[in-house]
């Protein structure tokens, strides 16, 4: 590998904001609208604009660092930086959506009807072998692995289409994004908990409005405590899940772009390589009780939509 290429000055080097930057952008602005038009409403206001303050300094930092030094390697930085505060916009997503009534008596009962039954309730339950959690953990637990790969292997191996697929990646999740602010439901682990696993399994799903605005007990996930990766999901969980992002299931729904970005590739051994791990991650969103059923089918069917429109979009713009 020519590692001096990476550290090369460009000859044409960007001069404004990357695509992924312009999304975050575009994200930050409509989200703080949202908080100084509810900012009564807001819990923390103050810290989520301060919070907004801090991810604008680090954009304008990188882009800076980039101008000075126009190469592949800080270009990249700018690209992975914001793919890594993902994991701080995630739990922003509850700060505005805890303000609306609670969702998931309708999704619950929906799930009856679908299934006339609770998947997420019995999942695990049919099948309680510690092995079987075990890679129910390790699919969920291959989230970002996954995510940090298929970008890598573009950076090293499509450099040329590398923006490109980060594009993708970045806008899908701030359209989950939007979507879990202005559709708050918790998912059957907060759910379930708040209600009681009887009532549940008795077919009664109570509304409960605002509860989640001073309520994030979660239901501990199925499966092996003493597993290794049922403990990764668990750490997970206690770092930065929140009673938010239930629908559709950005877990399926992300893995699949992703899938269809390994597709595109068209290198057999990368599709191969992810596919377990993928199907085992579909599965789990549900088996440790994270989504409802209907989450991971909305999840597979908007991927594929902005992954076609993404690529659409971004073919269209030359990223």
């Amino acid at each position: 590998m020519n590692l001096k290429k990476y550290i090369t000055a460009e000859k044409k080097p960007l001069k404004g904001l990357l695509a992924v930057e312009w999304v975050v952008m575009a994200y930050l602005i409509l989200t703080t609208l949202i908080v100084l038009f509810c900012y009564t409403d807001v819990v923390n206001p103050k810290a989520m604009l301060w919070g907004r303050a801090r991810v604008i300094a680090l954009t304008a930092a990188l882009w800076a660092v980039y101008r000075m030094w126009p190469c592949r390697l800080t270009l990249s930085f700018r690209v992975f930086a914001q793919l890594a505060l993902l994991s701080w916009w995630y739990p922003d997503t509850y700060e505005i959506n805890r303000m609306f009534p609670n969702l998931d008596h309708l999704f619950a009962s929906w799930e009856q009807s679908l299934f006339g039954c609770q998947p997420a309730l019995l999942f695990s339950k049919t099948i309680p072998s510690h092995i079987f959690s075990e890679l129910m953990d390790l699919g969920y637990a291959s989230y970002y692995p996954m995510i940090v790969l298929v970008l890598l292997f573009y950076f090293f191996v499509r450099y040329e289409e590398f923006h490109r697929a980060a594009f993708v990646v970045l806008a899908s999740f701030f359209l989950y994004y939007v979507i879990f602010i202005f559709v708050p439901v918790v998912g059957p682990t907060f759910y379930f908990n708040a209600v009681g696993v009887d009532q549940i399994a008795k077919g009664v799903f109570p509304d409960l409005g605002l509860y989640f605005n001073n309520h994030q007990e979660c239901l501990p996930s199925p499966g092996d405590v003493n597993g290794v990766f049922y403990q990764l999901v668990e750490s997970a969980k206690e770092a930065g899940e929140r009673p938010t992002a239930a629908f559709p299931s950005s877990h399926v729904g992300c893995s699949t772009v992703l899938m269809l970005l390994a597709l595109h590739t068209k290198k057999r051994w990368l599709v191969w390589l992810l596919l377990p791990l993928y199907v085992l991650l579909c599965f789990a969103t549900v088996y440790i009780q994270a989504h409802y059923a209907i989450d991971a089918i909305a999840g597979f069917i908007t991927a594929v939509v902005f992954y076609l429109v993404l690529m659409y979009v971004s073919k269209r713009l030359k990223i």
